[in-house]
């Protein structure tokens, strides 16, 4: 971590935890080194985090857990996390989100969590209560929703649901060479997306922290913090190289592309392949920012 906060007194062990935390995943079954840079990381954000124990915690876009584990950590034995996911349950691999779940409701941090798959806010059945919330958080999963548009429409919907938004995602602007690899990469599948040829992939909106800057006060929040996060140990930038190189093998996605898209999008390919290593690629740095 640099140029983050000053880590909250009732936080400072959480990073310490992060090895058990990390063996209770289903994940780590497959890839326990993988699985505690993970859990490293996310404790290092919720370290830096104002969450108090006792706390209740709504988490959008909690996939298998990851962030959901180290927040039901920090709100203690009386806090309690409701992590929602738009996926279904049998979504991810080579661990679903299902059964990740149920690793972790099966375990000692089971009954601060409550899972709710194929829930999308914006259903108008989905709802809470004013302020049922002290902290609603989204964690490295914005850049999954199909658009701005959606994302802004997300976060005022939330807003009266919570006092204070803790936000994290990977931050566009690299601070060394060996990460224009995977800055190369998420380009490379936003403008694919962006051009209406539309999958799964883990990008699907790419943008800055700048925008959402912007965006926040069309929302209702008002940002009054943030910082930067070293990724050194993660290696988000080799499985977003694979898959823009999966991308741009697909001759039916890039089929779909307009020919000046096509053209554009294949050569910048050809970029990636001349810069990327065959693994280790440095992966971006992560930023914050906090509102209320």
């Amino acid at each position: 971590m640099k140029d983050g906060p000053a880590l909250p007194a009732h936080h400072s062990g959480l990073p310490a935890r992060a090895t058990s935390l990390a063996a209770g995943m289903a994940a780590a079954d497959h890839g326990p080194d993988v699985q505690l840079s993970q859990t490293r990381h996310r404790a290092a954000l919720v370290a830096s985090w104002d969450i108090a124990p006792g706390s209740t915690v709504l988490e959008l876009g909690c996939g298998q857990g990851d962030m959901t584990a180290v927040l039901a950590e920090a709100v203690g034995s009386t806090g309690h996390v409701v992590a929602i996911d738009v996926a279904e349950p049998s979504y991810g691999a080579p661990v679903t989100l299902g059964e990740s779940a149920d690793r972790l409701s099966a375990g000692p941090l089971g009954s601060r969590i409550d899972f709710r798959f194929t829930t999308d806010v914006l259903d108008p059945s989905v709802a809470f209560p004013e302020h049922a919330f002290d902290h609603v958080v989204l964690a490295h999963c914005s850049w999954y929703f199909a658009s701005l548009a959606q994302l802004r429409d997300t976060l005022a919907r939330v807003r009266p649901w919570a006092r204070r938004l803790w936000f994290t995602e990977w931050d566009l602007t690299p601070v060394s060479g060996d990460q224009l690899a995977h800055l190369l990469a998420v380009l490379i599948q936003g403008q694919v997306e962006a051009a209406g040829s539309h999958g799964r992939g883990n990008v699907r909106t790419a943008f800055s922290r700048e925008t959402l800057l912007r965006l926040l006060p069309e929302t209702g929040w008002s940002a009054d913090g943030g910082g930067a996060f070293d990724t050194g140990d993660l290696r988000d930038g080799d499985w977003e190289i694979a898959a823009c190189r999966d991308l741009t093998g697909e001759p039916e996605r890039m089929a779909a592309l307009p020919e000046p898209v096509r053209q554009l999008v294949l050569s910048q390919a050809d970029v990636l392949r001349a810069v990327a290593e065959p693994r280790g690629n440095r992966s971006l740095p992560a930023y914050t920012v906090t509102a209320h």
